[in-house]
């Protein structure tokens, strides 16, 4: 290849390029594209764990517990407890515990865990009842609602004298109420609401009317605040608002900010005692492995061997004495020295009956009598061994002893 046809192919290769590039330039646009993973496995594993960075973030110190020993070294001015997990296996130890911890200038935020229960007079919330909060359906409380305010209304119908006029004249609520769904939070000197999005199937009731702040939905309540001694008691009807998916819901996390703020807080994720075997293994693991090994060992040691097996006894060593005699053990173990007895005197009435035709039909007395002369032995023996025995055991020399004058008769026959 001469050097102008090289030239000539690196200008083509060249050319070729240069239309390529300016394709690409004219006709390729660049784009970004965002791959969603999920939640990390810290979110999955904690579903709180978005509103601790949230209060991290805003210059709260957070702090969490696993259960509610956190309260035998945590002080309660300027902290706030706020009680993530169930309270179902709460003592009332504990719940005193909680309580007094507020009393002392704590602010304890817990969650309405059980309904009201009208025919026991109580809900089984242990907080709840010593609060007096009731925690209603809100259907079930809108129809209790409904028959006081009829009977309201027909009072105030009878005692006005334009009754259709003074509905018109107000505006009426529900129909005011852009969102009714959402819990409103009033504050003061704020021209409009914070939203929240409670479930607004359940409604609190301050039965003792305690409460000096509440927030509501169109009918229902789902926040209250009461006063306990120095400190502050805040009752939800449910805290899944503040979970990873829900936190930037409406105004949940700025509620969450709201009453925690200007304090250190305190997150307990489990508030149920546990049982004696998980306190043993998480605060003595070795100890419980060594017993279990222990054991081992003295079930393996109990299991040994203290000599060489015994081997089976041949049955050709047995003979027939030893077979009478396991039979007789037999005969007196089940059924007593009587039978036994009686077999020897059935035995002689028998042979009796081969030497003496007509033996059986003879009375006892004559039978006896036979007996003697058969054997020629005297009454007084016949009778001793032919004579009825009482159902008392005998004693084995009295046994032995009635054996042997029977076999002396049957031996005489």
């Amino acid at each position: 290849m001469t050097r102008t046809t090289r030239y000539l192919v690196g200008l083509l290769v060249l050319a070729l390029l240069g239309a390529g590039g300016l394709y690409l330039y004219r006709n390729l646009t660049p784009y970004s594209e965002t791959v969603e993973h999920g939640p990390s496995p810290a979110a999955r594993a904690n579903d709180y764990l978005a509103a601790e960075t949230f209060l991290s973030d805003h210059g709260i110190k957070v702090a969490t517990a696993g259960g509610l020993e956190v309260l035998d070294s945590l002080p309660a001015k300027g902290h706030t407890l706020v009680l993530l997990a169930s309270r179902e296996n709460v003592t009332p130890g504990q719940t005193d515990r909680l309580l007094d911890w507020a009393s002392k200038g704590g602010h304890l935020i817990v969650t309405a865990e059980r309904l009201w229960d009208e025919k026991q007079g109580k809900s089984g919330d242990l907080v709840l009842d010593r609060l007096g909060v009731q925690q209603f359906l809100s259907e079930d409380f809108d129809k209790r609602n409904d028959e006081a305010v009829e009977e309201q209304a027909e009072a105030d119908s009878e005692a006005s004298d334009a009754p259709d006029s003074a509905g018109k004249d107000e505006p009426s609520l529900l129909g005011d109420d852009p969102y009714p769904e959402l819990t409103k939070l009033y504050l003061e000197n704020e021209s409009a609401p914070a939203y929240i999005g409670f479930d607004t199937d359940y409604h609190l009731f301050d039965s003792r009317n305690l409460a000096y702040a509440w927030a509501n939905s169109q009918g229902s309540t789902h926040l209250l605040q009461l006063r306990q001694g120095d400190g502050l008691v805040t009752v939800l009807t449910d805290n899944w608002i503040w979970q990873n998916d829900k936190l930037d819901h409406y105004d949940n996390a700025w509620l969450l900010w709201y009453l925690t703020q200007d304090s250190d807080v305190t997150l307990v994720y489990r508030a149920d005692n546990d049982n004696l075997a998980v306190l043993l293994w998480r605060n003595f693991p070795e100890a419980l492995v060594a017993l279990a090994v222990l054991i081992l060992l003295v079930l393996w040691r109990a299991g040994l061997r203290h000599g060489p097996l015994q081997p089976a006894p041949s049955r050709a060593r047995r003979q027939l004495e030893e077979h009478l005699r396991a039979s007789a053990d037999f005969l007196f173990r089940q059924r007593g020295h009587v039978a036994l007895l009686q077999g020897l005197q059935r035995d002689i009435l028998r042979r009796a009956r081969q030497r003496q035709p007509g033996f059986e039909h003879l009375p006892v007395a004559e039978q006896w009598q036979v007996l003697g002369r058969l054997t020629r032995m005297p009454s007084s023996a016949i009778s001793q061994a032919m004579r009825p025995y009482p159902g008392q055991r005998l004693s084995a020399a009295d046994f032995t002893r009635q054996v042997a004058h029977l076999q002396s008769l049957r031996n005489a026959l």
